[in-house]
């Protein structure tokens, strides 16, 4: 889910950085700071939205550079556990699909692209035995986040489904209203 979140944080502007009006060097270093920071609290920052307040800076003895209370708002994307996302195919393998979210890819194992037997082939396709489905890169796709790991901070983990009602390739979703009508 994507969330605004406040921040107060303690940011430090290098001497290099004097010749700038404050609030302009404060913000440039926010936004290095916290450019594609991940974190199992915050989730992963997408964006610097504002500086809210920037308090009185203070030089620590030794350091030379002025640090600044500041307060400021992040956007974040911070995946939670049955969250049903959209996303877009990014690459298949024999093991299952890996799908992008924006800020994050998931992986969907083979076992749960469909209710269905499915078999890869060379061409980077999942195909179902009994249902002609055929999952392929590019397509877009609606799942469910079933695991979320941050365990290796740098590389968060996140597993999905598709096997539930209402998840899937978005042209699969379309198939009973299709029926229905026809029918």
């Amino acid at each position: 889910m994507f969330y605004k979140t406040e921040v107060t944080d303690h940011i430090r502007v290098p001497p290099d950085m004097f010749n700038l009006p404050v609030e302009e060097a404060v913000v440039k270093r926010v936004k290095k700071k916290y450019d594609g920071y991940i974190s199992k609290d915050l989730g992963i920052v997408i964006d610097v939205a504002e500086v809210a307040e920037i308090g009185e800076g203070i030089i620590i003895p030794g350091d030379g550079a002025p640090y600044y209370a500041c307060r400021f708002n992040l956007l974040t994307f911070k995946p939670e556990m049955h969250e049903v996302v959209l996303g877009r195919i990014k690459d298949i393998a024999d093991f299952g699909a890996f799908i992008n979210l924006g800020p994050i890819d998931g992986m969907i194992h083979v076992s749960q692209t469909m209710d269905d037997f499915v078999s890869f082939s060379k061409e980077k396709t999942l195909t179902g035995k009994d249902s002609k489905r055929v999952l392929k890169v590019g397509d877009n796709c609606r799942a469910r986040i079933i695991a979320v790991s941050f365990k290796d901070i740098q590389n968060p983990k996140l597993g999905l489904t598709m096997r539930q009602a209402g998840l899937g390739k978005l042209e699969w979703l379309e198939e009973p209203a299709k029926e229905a009508k026809n029918g």
